[in-house]
């Protein structure tokens, strides 16, 4: 997607939460801003004086599909309304509303796969469920990492981590 695209659907996405009555900031930045470094987080409003810079990954705006990255400023686009910085009541209200008249699906999160798109971070970890069997990649050390036994996979059973092989890890699969 070119830039002037990505442009036009922000631009689209504005119209259309205002449409709904949904009141987003009228200093919005017209230009979406793309971020070559981003790689878990698919956009961001970025506050700046009294105005708002979206951002969105250069990952979603060439791999991704339109519906996701529609989704994705339509998401940060709200963070512009008042109170809505975070992801309280209000932004959900706002998300409901935009999801229930255009049928984005706008969430808190979202991941590679609900965006279209390939997830080649290497996988340095797999968190496995005694019970289910459920392997879960991980790149980063984080706390589930560390200390598998504090969590539970949703099915309820114990956790244990193995570490991926150098092969694996490269490939990002098991």
């Amino acid at each position: 997607m070119t830039q002037e695209y990505i442009d036009g659907l922000l631009a689209l996405v504005i119209a259309q939460a205002r449409a709904v009555k949904i009141p987003v900031s009228r200093e919005i930045c017209p230009h979406v801003r793309l971020n070559r470094r981003a790689r878990t987080r698919f956009g961001c409003c970025v506050r700046r004086g009294g105005g708002y810079t979206i951002e969105l990954s250069d990952q979603l705006a060439r791999q991704g599909g339109e519906e996701g990255v529609l989704r994705v400023l339509a998401h940060e686009v709200l963070h512009t309304c008042c109170g809505c910085s975070n992801h309280g009541a209000r932004w959900k209200g706002y998300a409901q509303r935009m999801n229930e008249a255009y049928g984005y699906r706008i969430r808190r999160t979202d991941g590679y796969e609900a965006l279209g798109l390939e997830d080649d971070r290497p996988v340095r970890w797999w968190v496995v469920c005694a019970r289910c069997g459920r392997r879960i990649p991980r790149m980063k050390r984080s706390p589930l990492v560390d200390h598998p036994e504090r969590y539970r996979c949703p099915c309820g059973g114990g956790l244990r981590v193995e570490r991926a092989d150098s092969e694996q890890a490269k490939n990002g699969k098991m």
